[in-house]
């Protein structure tokens, strides 16, 4: 940026001094457009605000053609979508639980940041991602976290996992938010871009939603929270809307520095002017911090906004004014509030230690001007800043290796026929990275501060409560598998919607919205493009079939090194609902003598499977059947099971087969299990390996199983009795047995070899 303050007279009086913009990441056309729209060159402030308003993690200017297809989701009516009461948009979706309770819940990235500096990168994904939920009026109640890093053993892995963990995790725990769940891949893919995705989840009363708009001219523009400094100055806004190239990011802006503290007593002090009614319109300041705020607020309100930027409460006195509209610094919010209440709402602040300053003034000028020191520095119309950036429909090629890629299918591969290779398989899988116990990263989480934890990792779901009075609950799960969308986009965006889905209603919940966060490599390459509108058209066909319509989400381009993309992964997070809190269902064998069944179909598939990627390093082939008939059955027994009491335990069935989900279920309490597999399919291998969806596991006590089979007969749920709870051991009948010992040893022991 230029060494003067650059006001709006003298970009009018010299049209032609050279601007930075490509530097920014603007495009020669893109600038020519801020020029159309200005009638004349842009001034620093104004050239800062698009450039970081316009990048494509702010404006979604690659995607929103394919988006738009989650909105006529909703638009027609959707099962589900009459509990939407705020959609696509706004910092959050919030969806109808009942009982006057709303919901709100979203999932974002932070990955670039997370590479360059994961603490901090991941630290500050879980504050921002916390902050949109606040931003809704809720209290943040729950976190999760969807974590994919290079192979377990890459010395980049172990520079960047254990920051990445401790991030998530001591900015969690000092906020006093339980972690409830999330997953931990590992990938060759992934290696020099992990992908770090955040999930908050906040409760409130459906009348307490609060909305990110400006209006009534003369009300007050607040800035509250922590003071402004240097850190994230262009951070996630630029940060991600560049690939890296082999040694560094091609923009690395410094990455945000996060305080929990500070944070938590700004969730306290929200949570205490929402109750006392004193704010019109509020918003976060995140990705592009002030430029964000300001543009959005103004322009989703009815009028225009006056900024005085020198009035901002900063950290570093030498920031010019460009930086402060572009600084991403943490923990502040923006508030619009009447003239009549501003004194309340200082007092709130003033008695949380809150730094509160009054920053603008909203009017009926339809124009957002920022001054500095009387200099008037940005004179812009708003919605042209926040919501009328570019759009693209970026080129989309189906790329030539997809053929192959497909053809190239694990039934070469060498499979395990005698007994004793199937017993070696089976503690060789427990024990992979990816399938191995998480308990290393889970621990460094609190899973149960706020005492509303009903289920946490290792489950299925989180589920919370949030009605003491009556047990109302939530349940959550997010999943996404990489490989699966490699093979097939389209497929794998479904089978990632299938499994979350699945995962809530095995814990007794109503599946009933979702989430996404939407993790592909850079736009500008047509094979990426066309993975991410096969994904993106999957998702919205599976939404309709399913009833779940997405109430909003994140997308993260350009996740890739030089020309190497990351594995397409959409990541699907579905929140379910469920009347009592007592009847949830959990995963883990707890009785001996139940009845073990199978439910669902098992067919040889095994593209993209863990067993093909962990033995084999092969990736090809097809990824498994979707079936969301099957899901939707299927989910509608589980949460009728539930509240009926049918079942003591269910666990779905996903990476690594039945194999993985009974040695899992043995292993949460050291209850063994015998099963017999000749009814579940061909060859043992094929019935303990392969991948198929809209599978379950349920464990019966003997005086309920006549009602289950029953009510699984009426729901047209193919059932196979496997075996019975009991004993010490995992045991094959005819096959192999394992000890619960032995298989513990092997589960638990991988992730602290790697990284303890």
């Amino acid at each position: 940026m230029s060494g003067h303050i650059d006001t709006v007279k003298q970009a009018e009086t010299t049209p032609e001094a050279e601007q930075p913009f490509r530097e920014l990441g603007l495009r020669d056309d893109e600038y020519a457009r801020i020029r159309g729209i200005l009638g004349r060159r842009p001034t620093s402030a104004e050239l800062a605000m698009y450039s970081v308003m316009w990048s494509e993690h702010c404006s979604y200017k690659s995607s929103k053609v394919h988006l738009r297809q989650f909105a006529d989701v909703v638009a027609k009516g959707t099962a589900g979508s009459d509990a939407m009461l705020v959609g696509i948009g706004e910092n959050a979706g919030v969806v109808d639980v009942g009982q006057g309770w709303a919901v709100t819940f979203k999932v974002e990235s932070h990955n670039h940041p997370s590479y360059v500096e994961p603490y901090q990168g991941a630290a500050t994904g879980v504050g921002g991602i916390v902050r949109d939920i606040m931003s809704m009026g809720a209290r943040p109640v729950a976190v999760m976290d969807q974590l994919r890093f290079g192979p377990a053993d890459a010395p980049d892995t172990h520079r960047v996992l254990p920051g990445v963990v401790a991030g998530v995790g001591g900015y969690g725990n000092c906020l006093g938010l339980p972690n409830i769940g999330g997953e931990v891949v590992f990938d060759p893919s992934y290696a020099g871009n992990p992908l770090v995705n955040a999930l908050c989840v906040g409760v409130m009363r459906a009348e307490d939603i609060k909305l990110a708009h400006a209006s009534g001219s003369g009300n007050l523009v607040v800035l509250f929270g922590a003071r402004t400094g240097g850190d994230g100055i262009g951070g996630v806004s630029v940060l991600a809307s560049e690939t890296f190239d082999d040694d560094k990011p091609t923009k690395r802006p410094s990455v945000q520095v996060g305080d929990p503290f500070m944070e938590k007593v700004l969730i306290e002090c929200c949570l205490e002017v929402f109750a006392a009614d004193l704010v019109v319109g509020i918003q976060d300041l995140g990705g592009a911090g002030l430029s964000c705020a300001t543009s959005e607020l103004a322009s989703n309100g009815d009028g225009g906004m006056h900024v005085w930027l020198d009035r901002v409460p900063l950290r570093d006195m030498s920031l010019r004014p460009e930086e402060i509209l572009m600084s991403e610094s943490q923990e502040r919010m923006c508030a619009v509030v009447t003239p009549d209440r501003l004194d309340a709402f200082l007092e709130i602040c003033a008695r949380w230690e809150v730094t509160a300053t009054v920053i603008g003034e909203v009017n009926d000028s339809r124009r957002l001007t920022v001054e500095w020191h009387g200099d008037l520095i940005a004179d812009v119309p708003p919605r042209t800043v926040a919501h009328e950036g570019p759009v693209y429909e970026r080129p989309m090629v189906r790329p030539e290796w997809q053929d192959g890629l497909q053809a190239d299918d694990p039934s070469r591969l060498a499979r395990p026929t005698t007994t004793e290779q199937l017993r070696d398989t089976v503690l060789r899988m427990v024990a992979a990275p990816n399938l191995a116990s998480k308990s290393w990263v889970t621990d460094q989480y609190d899973r149960y501060v706020l005492g509303n934890t009903v289920l946490a990792q290792p489950e299925d779901a989180g589920v919370v409560r949030i009605d003491p009075a009556t047990g109302l609950g939530v349940a959550l799960a997010t999943d996404g598998n990489g490989r699966y969308g490699k093979l097939d986009p389209y497929a794998g965006a479904q089978l990632a919607l299938s499994e979350a889905y699945r995962n809530v209603a095995v814990s007794g919940a109503r599946p009933l919205a979702l989430t996404d966060c939407l993790n592909f490599g850079s736009p500008e390459d047509p094979a990426v493009m066309w993975q991410f509108a096969e994904a993106t058209r999957g998702l919205a066909d599976a939404c309709r079939e399913l009833g779940v319509p997405v109430t909003g989400g994140n997308v993260s381009f350009y996740n890739q090194t030089g020309d190497q993309a990351i594995n397409p992964t959409p990541v699907v997070g579905v929140l379910g609902v469920i009347d009592d809190v007592t009847r949830r269902v959990p995963m883990g064998f707890a009785a001996e003598g139940d009845t073990v069944l199978l439910l669902g179909t098992t067919r040889d598939e095994l593209g993209g499977s863990e067993w093909a990627h962990h033995v084999h390093g092969h990736l090809g082939g097809r990824p498994p059947q979707v079936d969301l008939a099957a899901e939707r059955a299927l989910a509608e027994l589980l949460v009728e099971a539930a509240a009926r009491g049918l079942v003591r335990a269910a666990h779905d069935l996903s990476d690594g087969g039945l194999a993985q989900g009974l040695s899992e279920m043995v292993l949460r309490h050291d209850v063994g299990v015998t099963v017999t597999l000749g009814e579940v399919t061909g060859d043992a291998f094929t019935a303990l390996f392969s991948e198929s969806a809209a599978r379950v596991v349920v464990a019966v006590a003997p005086e309920r199983l006549d009602d289950f089979r029953a009510a699984a007969t009426a729901a047209g749920i193919p059932v196979t009795a496997l075996g019975r709870t009991g004993g010490d051991a995992l045991v094959v009948d005819g096959v192999f047995r394992v000890g619960v010992g032995e298989l513990r040893a092997a589960h638990d022991a991988t992730l602290p070899a790697l990284f303890a």
